[in-house]
């Protein structure tokens, strides 16, 4: 590994952030476990770039990463992927202002997923993200627009509501 690796770099910009300012708690629940679930699949695919597979902080990661996909499974959690759809087709703008990871994993016509846990834009190629990949990503979760709007009866949060109440449930 280099001395100075550029995805150390990215991890220190990550790990900066804070969510002092927030109300987790007052976060709607499904898009507050999905807020937090992209968060560490952005920490799990930088890890993972800048430090040994095998190294206590990934191996501690892939211990949380099990554990999600258990708690994916619950019926609050298993709308999601259609709502991200929904979202597209019927409010495209309020798509547009989400973060890209959202737009792109859960976006059922892009090929983007997270694979062995690590987010994977082309599933074909075996080049990492680039560094200015994470960089975006974290700004857009961190964006005060965006978080205000995962609050309970926020925008995002409402337009949620409106699509299990719809009958997506």
């Amino acid at each position: 590994m280099q001395g100075e690796n550029e995805y150390e770099n990215v991890l220190r910009r990550f790990y900066r952030k804070s969510l002092i300012l927030e109300s987790v708690s007052e976060f709607h629940p499904v898009l507050g476990f999905y807020f937090i679930d992209a968060l560490a699949h952005i920490d799990f695919s930088l890890n993972t770039l800048a430090y040994n597979y095998q190294s206590p902080r990934n191996t501690m990661n892939m211990q949380y990463m099990r554990w999600r996909i258990d708690e994916e499974k619950k019926e609050e959690y298993t709308h999601f992927g259609e709502f991200i759809g929904w979202l597209k087709s019927g409010h495209p703008d309020a798509f547009a202002s989400l973060p890209m990871v959202w737009r792109y994993v859960y976006d059922p016509e892009n090929p983007a997923g997270y694979r062995s846990f690590r987010i994977v834009l082309d599933p074909d190629s075996n080049k990492p993200l680039p560094p200015g990949f994470f960089i975006g990503a974290i700004e857009e979760f961190f964006d005060q627009k965006f978080l205000k709007s995962i609050y309970k009866g926020a925008s995002l949060a409402r337009f949620y509501d409106e699509f299990i109440a719809a009958g997506k449930s």
